[in-house]
């Protein structure tokens, strides 16, 4: 509290007193270091240079707070189950720290409209508001520490909006979530079986791969073709959420395709098209023949 009044009274001394204060009403304390908040909701579609010429935006800081964020959820987890083992308490984990439940939380808090990014930014970015959430917590780690993140968690957001007993025991289907974005992303998606193998006490297993546009998004294994596909959907969204490569290697391959189906449609010379259709014709003959 202390710390706050003195914060506040030097904000009047301040230009830029009023960022302060967007700031202040979500994170229920004053930004020491501005920049770093600014920076946080700073999308790379409007990244800005600094003085030594490198580009500015949130992605350092949403790696920094995507790790943080690990961190004290499973600290806030460990701590309200006791006595629960590590499968129960990592997918408690995993079900916080998930994108959609990042992206709702963006918006809880307001932080959605502080956001700064390009009206072109491409459609299929649906993770912009949850990676802001991770860059800001990144900011406040770094402008106060792991402390003030934890507190800030646990009283303005687990208290506020997440009902961890209820969150714990909700079930999570990865392959209906990994099969409604390629949906909203209009890209292909393919879940092969590919090894059937018996553990020790001769049980089948099954490992299935994950295909998102021919390319290999993730495996799992499970003791049913269902639980292969559930753990390789899982790893095929974490895959999406991390790793922008992998996205752009996604839509560059659904570009390839589309052009190489034209291409294909085409080229076809027009003595093959009627080869084609006389021995259709012919084939049609000798059926009915």
């Amino acid at each position: 509290m202390l710390y706050n009044t003195i914060d506040k009274i030097r904000l009047f001394f301040r230009k830029d007193k009023e960022s302060y204060f967007r700031f202040y009403q979500i994170l229920g304390f004053y930004p020491r270091k501005i920049q770093l908040y600014e920076q946080a909701v700073l999308h790379k579609s409007s990244s800005v240079k600094s003085e030594k010429g490198k580009l500015l935006n949130n992605e350092r800081l949403e790696f920094l707070g995507d790790a943080i964020l690990d961190a004290i959820v499973a600290d806030i987890v460990y701590l309200e189950f006791e006595g629960k083992k590590e499968g129960f308490l990592t997918n408690t984990r995993s079900k916080i720290v998930q994108r959609e439940t990042l992206n709702k939380l963006a918006v809880e808090i307001g932080l959605d409209k502080m956001i700064k990014y390009s009206t072109r930014t491409s459609s299929h970015n649906s993770y912009m508001y949850g990676n802001a959430f991770e860059a800001l917590v990144g900011a406040i780690y770094l402008d106060r520490g792991y402390e003030v993140c934890k507190h800030f968690m646990e009283d303005k957001i687990i208290k506020r909006f997440i009902n961890l007993e209820k969150v714990a025991h909700k079930e999570v289907n990865f392959k209906s979530k990994l099969i409604e974005w390629t949906q909203k992303n209009k890209v292909s998606v393919s879940f092969d079986l590919i090894e059937q193998f018996f553990d020790k006490e001769s049980n089948p297993i099954f490992q299935s791969e994950i295909l998102i546009e021919g390319l290999s998004a993730g495996t799992g294994i499970g003791y049913s073709k269902k639980e292969s596909q559930q753990n390789g959907a899982k790893m095929a969204l974490k895959k999406i959420k991390t790793s922008p490569n992998f996205l752009e290697e996604v839509f560059e391959a659904v570009k390839n395709n589309a052009n190489t189906l034209v291409t294909t449609k085409e080229e076809i010379p027009e003595e093959e098209k009627e080869a084609q259709e006389k021995l259709g014709m012919n084939i049609g003959s000798e059926i009915l023949g």
